[in-house]
């Protein structure tokens, strides 16, 4: 049974994002050479943690929903310097556009007429099933191989799991309705050194 969460482990908690986030400024400055993932993972896995236990308690409950907010804000603003720092604000923007477009697959029978891709992304061929009503451990499977996909590259993701989740759901809608299916599968490819999301329909 998950046990009450304490006050010193949210003091913890704002202590270790607070470590985190001076450490990115000294590698944005540039006094660090590389960026703290391995302490970021570590905040990620503390937040889990905490956020699997009980929180009957107003007062502690908003202090982690609080904490937990700011940590996504940090997430978003390292990504995007991330990505600045690597493509440029411009090609930033342009990038993070694409990312949000809706985009599904060709028929089946184009498959054989399309150019190989390079695809070094080990999870190439792991498909995530999405269908109405499914819960949110496909969604976090996904982000979970985004992330490794990233960091294979040295990166940071671009998106947080709220944003995949949306995501996800606007471009299940598309693939439904356009291929009249019950169900969506999704899988992260790394191609030519990019991260991308693909989609397929299913019938079942």
């Amino acid at each position: 049974m998950p046990m009450p969460v304490k006050d010193d482990e949210l003091e913890r908690l704002e202590e270790e994002i607070r470590k985190v986030k001076n450490k990115y400024d000294q590698f944005f400055s540039g006094i660090q050479k590389t960026p703290p993932m391995h302490d970021r993972r570590n905040v990620e896995i503390l937040i889990y943690e905490i956020g699997k236990q009980k929180m009957r308690d107003n007062a502690r409950r908003f202090r982690y929903n609080t904490l937990l907010s700011r940590y996504n804000q940090y997430r978003e603003m390292w990504g995007r310097k991330m990505r600045e720092r690597e493509e440029g604000p411009l090609d930033f923007r342009r990038r993070a556009a694409a990312l949000n477009e809706p985009s599904a697959p060709p028929p089946p029978s184009h498959e054989a007429s399309k150019p190989a891709a390079r695809v070094t992304s080990s999870n190439g061929e792991t498909y995530v099933k999405v269908a109405p009503g499914t819960n949110g451990d496909e969604v976090r499977k996904l982000y979970d191989q985004l992330q490794q996909e990233h960091s294979k590259l040295g990166k940071s993701s671009p998106i947080s799991l709220e944003q995949l989740s949306q995501m996800v759901e606007k471009q299940s809608e598309v693939v439904r309705s356009r291929y009249n299916v019950s169900a969506v599968a999704f899988r992260v490819e790394t191609v030519d050194g990019k991260v991308k999301l693909k989609a397929k329909p299913l019938q079942e």
